[in-house]
């Protein structure tokens, strides 16, 4: 298993929803999604089975409307 993590910054106003579309994205990984306040406004845990499903993700969660930005984390 591969464990990441993932800080969002996303358009003013948008946090709490972007976080419920992220805890119901239909992925193969275990997914949590915080509001944090600070530099970023989500932080969002997950594992997946390899990178390549790691990155599946992400791809995804970067596709999604307002999120203007991420930073990945890949933990050991």
């Amino acid at each position: 298993m591969v464990k990441a993590y993932v800080l969002l910054t996303v358009e003013i106003g948008k946090e709490y929803d972007i976080a419920r579309e992220i805890r119901n994205l239909d992925v193969n990984a275990k997914i949590d999604a915080d509001v944090v306040y600070g530099e970023y406004d989500l932080v969002i845990r997950l594992e997946a089975e390899n990178l390549k499903a790691v990155d599946k993700v992400v791809t995804k969660i970067r596709s999604m409307p307002g999120v203007l930005k991420t930073v990945t984390l890949i933990a050991s």
